[in-house]
């Protein structure tokens, strides 16, 4: 019985300490629970013209923009990914608002890191300074381009075609908008292969060159799929839908500013690329009918009215907030339709 016992032992001891030794040094440094597992591909990326700064992402990993996309208005963007450090967000944004290049920024990150085998990250400055680092540990495929105001990094990606096909996708498509230009570029990147493993969420967060003047205005374009089957696809749509709300904020402005030739020209650009959406036909109608234009606006709230009552009853309620100025005839003539 004795013997059996110390044949068991010779044969678990190691295997103990072996289990140990990993334990220790792997997951007490690397693989903490607050440095989550986001394998991913991601382009950090500046207009020169506009200054605006940009980071997109998208990963087989749920929510992956609340863990590898940061950006500040005035000071830079990151992405920080594989197995994830997030201090590298705050911290790297921190220096470089005290006036450190994204260079030096990431450098001195990086030395103080001891799992930096494991990360992969991009710094990019407002200024266009762009350093990127991939860990020699990090899964294959993984590699980053740097280029001139941008850099696309990439791990554990199907094959290595992904990098160059993000690279290709975006200097190809300088003539688009910042945010609509770096969503190609990750659209390249999953028609070359993307993420072994497949996809599940996206980030596309841009800011502007200059520092924004409240907290609340920092960023210029925030958008999150957190879960979908198509990630980029739906990321689209939302840029999409973003962009038309943005010509009926403008088209709100010019009413209150009495610029009404430019406010219906907002509202018709909003109209049009989505020409179903209710709040938009509605808005048009209110400011159609507060310039004096009834008759133009009384066949759009027939028709708003006949998809939804509920809108009567909302413009019943505009003219107590004031955003309805009728004559009491007007009004009636809107809410009997």
């Amino acid at each position: 019985m004795n013997k059996i016992k110390l044949i068991l032992m010779k044969r678990i001891i190691p295997a103990l300490i072996l289990l140990i030794a990993l334990s220790s040094h792997v997951f007490g440094q690397v693989f903490k629970q607050s440095e989550p597992l986001a394998h991913t591909y991601s382009i950090v990326a500046r207009d020169a013209e506009t200054g605006e700064m940009a980071v997109a992402v998208q990963s087989h990993w749920f929510s992956v923009g609340t863990i590898v996309s940061w950006g500040k208005s005035g000071v830079g963007v990151i992405a920080t990914q594989s197995f994830v450090n997030p201090a590298f967000g705050p911290d790297g944004l921190k220096l470089m608002e005290e006036g450190m290049d994204a260079t030096s920024a990431l450098k001195e990150l990086v030395a103080t890191d001891e799992g930096r085998d494991f990360r992969q990250v991009a710094f990019l400055d407002v200024h266009g300074n762009v350093y990127a680092f991939t860990g020699a540990k990090c899964i294959a495929s993984a590699g980053h381009y740097v280029g001139e105001n941008f850099s696309v990094q990439a791990n554990m990606m199907l094959n290595d075609k992904v990098v160059p096909a993000m690279r290709n996708a975006y200097e190809a498509n300088a003539h688009l908008p910042l945010a609509e230009r770096v969503l190609e570029a990750m659209k390249a990147a999953e028609a070359a292969g993307g993420d072994i493993r497949g996809k599940q969420s996206a980030v596309l967060l841009v800011v502007s060159g200059k520092p924004a003047p409240h907290p609340w205005m920092d960023k210029l374009v925030d958008l999150r799929v957190d879960d979908h089957a198509e990630p980029l696809t739906e990321l689209e749509r939302l840029l999409k839908v973003h962009r038309a709300y943005d010509h009926m904020n403008r088209g709100d402005l010019a009413m209150e500013a009495g610029d009404m030739q430019l406010a219906m020209e907002e509202y018709a650009a909003a109209e049009q690329m989505f020409p179903d959406n209710l709040e938009m036909k509605y808005w048009k109608a209110i400011g159609l009918a507060n310039s004096g234009r009834l008759n133009e606006a009384l066949p759009i709230f027939k028709e708003i009215f006949q998809a939804a009552e509920s809108w009567r009853e909302l413009t019943r309620r505009l003219p107590a907030a004031g955003l309805l100025d009728l004559p009491e005839a007007g009004l009636k003539a809107i809410l009997e339709l």
